[in-house]
């Protein structure tokens, strides 16, 4: 055992918590502690199903759907696509815009409908706009236009005053054929719905748009000219259903008693898809005839009719949990239906209670904890909505699901109303999901007779709308109040001050203080020794952290992103190995020491277990560079999967460049990592280590400028995105011999860059190529020769080597490059800003080169022997360059374009024939051509023939919009 390990349980068995050492004072709690056991005990019968009506709560929802969905993801609904892309399509309508209701019960698949049909190849091209916008429970007209604006521009409005809104909703909406996708409306007020249905009329005839509603006095009062009711899946389809979520994929046959029994199961499923997925993930563990009968006929007969007749089946699902599933699903009822939930959060908040037992010690509660999350979403108890690059992802619960939890959890778990009637006083989880100033104060009594609460949750979303600021007296009232608080969530109050009477919750496990105004905590916070989350996100103001956090022994996560006015790291930090969590490090300016109480990048030498992010900040202000970088011991950080190295975000670069150069070898992480960003390094060469991160997924390079070269990463194998920005003195990608890569290209494409996905090269305006030299014989030239000089004749051409999974590619503002690696496997953009083109030509030109590059291996082929065209599955091009015409030649192969931009290109006179050539364009933008403008004249101009045909044109004087 360590010092450090010795000194955290000595502070443990000293502190208030050890019960040996306050035997005597615990002694005098035990008829206390009785009660409370009791309590306990008849809490696990609120977790089983009771005859009692549902409670309807007031709850102010933010459910953010979202347009898209897999058509795999789809069954049994192709009939209703062409049903509903029939009314789109439907010419013959008295008024410009019509509307159309899709009507059907809750689970029974609306929004997955409508989805299917917003990304249908017909609808896409049918409409020249296309918007979607969730409205859920509350109808407010002013945020409903302004989500049309966010989701028809891509941006926020400048002005939130509603007589701006509707101008600029009219001018987007004027005069083009556009379709809105209004999901999950419950407005039954005809005059609401009035106020935003006069600003919808402004559109092309033919425009339309959908309604999904649960009520037919909604699809009445939206559109009572055409309304589709959705029905249930057929009992063939509700087995096929079935059948796929309850046997293994592949089984070809299945015994005919499974399919009987399976017939009677989904027949009280009432052609419901969800009641269908979640029984069929029951029935997966069932192997045999016997237990699909006793599911079939003891089970479902014992469990009361509920809501719609679906809730039996739900319920059925949740008596099937495991018990350590059980009581981290009610949980979930705290949060608001639709509510977004952050998968982390949840985790912490369960490891709060008490939820989550490691079956082994070697295992840590959040990994446990993790795969307990992902059991319940197997089970289809979550569902996947939105995910931040793939390192965080959010979820909702459908609604169905969401009020089977507050059914099982109803007595424990409360979602508090406006008025706070509803809260028990002996219930032991509070969750606030509205939004509302004076709430707290004006129901403080109320709130304090549930004294023994462990959950104290704010679950509003919008801090713009929550509370202005609370008064410190209330909160201090409610702190005092509940002893027992496993997890509180003072999120977003704009608080200045935390109360001293945070450090008396002795039981506090996670506690969330982000996105208040507090600039120092107070120091009682440190007798908090059960505490494992602390989280100040966004914290602007904050400008340390407690001087002793070492007392705090149990710390496991500490969230500090968004703390943009933190100084420094406290001295001893280092003492906390448990941590798992420390999202940002704050290198000091000035000197560090236990008599100035900052710590150095020591302080995280011993700290291994760190996970997830960690951002390092102000790395310029290093004094000893070589020796501090080495002390972080960033190589042994094997969890780390994000890593932010930031030398300076002011511009001041004290240290001098070669200090830079010799100690950034100390800063080598783990090659484990799978993210890295550096910014504002100052040396002229960045470490090798870098190509020997054979993990990494994403790297981003910025504002590194006296940078000249970087090393080689061809060989990376998962390496998905690189973005390489404002880098002045950088004038090649690497200064690596080209015979090396074209060689390694040649022997396998899979050896060049083989995961590369995404490549953008932005700013850097001495950029000249991708090799700094070749070998030709014994004759040394720089690769911005290889273009001019092979295209002469092709017996010598120099083949370059290509991205074969290259989708999107960015060059903008690279004036100076030539040559680089060609990409004729570009699926989604090509984007080229005021640079060459050279490398354009060259991809196009393979065909013609012969060898090699006569053919290649399209990025989505299934078979190394599908090729196709250099750009033939490009779907947006984008060009702003210094041309004069477009060469016929580039338009030969692209097949598949969608989307064609040509902006700011002022010496550009005409469009080449080859536009015949473009058959799946559907958008066309001429932007800051003047000339052009002229000969596209519609009717008139001289080009006007070759793009008639385009559904969608933009043709203007300046650049008005973003891409």
């Amino acid at each position: 055992m360590d010092g450090h390990e010795i000194v955290k349980k000595v502070r443990t068995f000293f502190s208030s918590s050890n019960q040996l050492v306050f035997g005597n004072e615990m002694a005098g709690k035990l008829s206390a502690m009785r009660e409370r056991f009791n309590d306990i005990a008849s809490d696990r019968n609120n977790f089983q199903l009771i005859e009692r009506p549902l409670e309807t709560r007031a709850v102010s929802r933010e459910r953010e759907t979202h347009s898209f969905v897999r058509d795999k993801e789809v069954i049994g609904r192709e009939e209703d696509k062409k049903a509903i892309i029939g009314l789109l399509q439907d010419s013959d309508v008295k008024e410009n815009v019509s509307f159309i209701s899709i009507v059907g019960i809750g689970g029974l698949g609306k929004t997955t409908l409508a989805q299917y049909v917003y990304n249908d190849r017909i609808v896409k091209a049918h409409f020249e706009l296309k918007i979607w916008v969730c409205v859920s429970d509350v109808f407010d007209v002013k945020t409903i236009v302004e989500n049309i604006i966010i989701s028809a521009t891509r941006k926020k409005p400048e002005s939130l005053i509603m007589e701006h809104l509707q101008t600029e909703l009219r001018e987007i909406l004027n005069q083009k054929m556009y379709l809105l996708v209004l999901d999950d409306v419950w407005n039954e007020n005809e005059e609401t719905w009035g106020k935003l249905r006069t600003l919808l009329l402004d559109g092309k005839r033919g425009s339309k748009v959908v309604i999904t509603t649960r009520t037919k006095l909604v699809a009445h009062i939206t559109s009572p000219m055409s309304q589709y009711s959705l029905k249930g899946l057929s009992e063939d389809q509700s087995w096929s259903l079935l059948k796929q979520m309850a046997f293994e994929e592949g089984q070809e046959t299945i015994n005919t008693n499974f399919k009987a029994i399976g017939m009677d199961i989904v027949k009280k499923c009432k052609g419901v898809p969800l009641a269908i997925k979640i029984i069929g993930r029951v029935l997966n563990h069932k192997k045999t005839v016997a237990e699909w009968s006793y599911i079939k006929n003891i089970e479902l007969t014992k469990v009361p009719k509920l809501k719609d007749g679906i809730m039996p089946v739900l319920k059925l699902s949740y008596n099937h949990l495991p018990p350590h599933l059980k009581c981290c699903f009610a949980y979930c009822s705290l949060f608001p239906k639709d509510y977004l939930i952050d998968k982390l959060k949840l985790i912490q908040l369960w490891i709060a209670q008490g939820f989550i037992q490691s079956p082994d010690e070697d295992l840590l509660l959040v990994d446990v904890a993790d795969d307990y999350f992902k059991e319940l979403l197997w089970r289809s108890f979550f569902q996947e909505a939105e995910e931040d690059g793939g390192k965080n992802r959010r979820f909702k619960m459908h609604d169905l699901i969401h009020d089977l939890a507050q059914y099982v959890s109803e007595t424990d778990c409360t979602l508090v109303d406006s008025n706070a009637k509803n809260v028990k006083e002996k219930g032991h989880h509070l969750s606030f999901p509205f939004y509302n100033v004076s709430f707290f104060e004006e129901n403080l009594s109320k709130l304090v007779k549930a004294n023994k609460i462990r959950t104290f949750m704010l679950a509003y979303k919008n801090e713009d709308d929550g509370p202005r600021r609370i008064e410190e007296s209330t909160l201090e009232k409610l702190i005092s109040s509940f002893r027992f608080l496993r997890a509180l969530d003072l999120h977003g109050l704009n608080m200045k001050m935390l109360p001293d009477t945070i450090g008396t919750l002795m039981h506090l496990k996670y506690l969330d203080l982000s996105s208040n105004h507090i600039e120092v905590l107070p120091s009682s916070i440190t007798k908090l020794v059960n505490l494992e989350t602390l989280k100040l996100c966004q914290c602007t103001k904050l400008r340390e952290l407690p001087v002793r956090i070492q007392k705090m022994v149990s710390l496991k996560h500490l969230h500090t992103d968004g703390c943009e006015n933190l100084t420094h790291m406290p001295c001893e930090l280092g003492q906390l190995t448990s941590l798992q969590t420390l999202t940002l490090f704050v290198v000091s300016k000035g000197p560090v020491g236990s008599s100035k109480h900052c710590g150095g990048l020591a302080e995280l030498n011993k700290l291994n277990d760190l996970r997830g992010k960690l951002e390092i900040k102000n790395l310029a202000w290093v004094k000893d560079a070589s020796s501090e970088f080495k002390a972080a011991n960033l190589k042994e950080k094997q969890h780390l999967s994000e890593l932010e190295l930031i030398w300076n975000l002011e511009g001041d670069y004290a240290v001098d460049t070669c200090d830079d150069e010799n100690s950034m070898d100390g800063l080598q992480p783990h090659q484990s990592l799978k993210s890295l960003i550096m910014y504002g390094y100052m040396g002229v060469r960045v470490s090798s280590w870098l190509s020997f991160l054979t993990n990494l997924v994403d790297l981003y390079i910025s504002d590194c400028k006296k940078c000249q070269y970087l090393p080689p990463l061809y060989q990376l194998p998962t390496l998905r995105v690189l973005q390489i920005l404002d880098m002045d003195g950088l004038e090649y990608m690497t200064e690596g011999d080209m015979n090396d890569e074209i060689s390694a290209s040649l022997a396998s494409p899979s050896t060049f860059f083989p995961s590369l996905e995404y490549l953008r090269i932005s700013a850097c305006l001495n950029l000249k190529g991708w090799w700094r030299s070749v070998d030709k014989g014994n004759e040394a030239t720089t690769t911005s020769t290889i273009s001019s000089s092979s295209s002469s004749s092709s017996t010598n051409h120099i083949p370059l080597p290509y991205f074969p999974r290259l989708s999107s590619l960015w060059l903008e503002n690279c004036p100076k490059m030539t040559c680089m690696p060609l990409f004729p496997n570009l699926e989604r953009t090509l984007h080229l800003w005021d640079g060459s083109w050279k490398a354009l030509e060259e991809t196009i030109e393979m065909n013609n080169r012969g060898g090699r590059a006569s053919s290649f291996p399209s990025s989505s082929s299934s078979s190394s022997s599908s090729f196709s065209p250099p750009l033939s599955k490009l779907k947006t091009l984008h060009l702003t360059l210094k041309l004069e015409s477009l060469p016929e030649e580039w338009f030969k192969n692209l097949t598949s374009l969608e989307t064609l931009r040509i902006w700011e290109c002022p010496n550009l006179t005409s469009l080449p024939e080859g536009m015949s050539h473009l058959t799946s364009l559907q958008r066309l933008s001429i932007q800051g051509c003047p000339k052009l403008k002229q000969r596209c004249e519609k009717e008139n101009g001289e080009d006007w023939d070759k793009i008639s045909h385009i559904p969608n044109l933009t043709i203007s004087d300046g650049m008005f919009g973003m891409f």
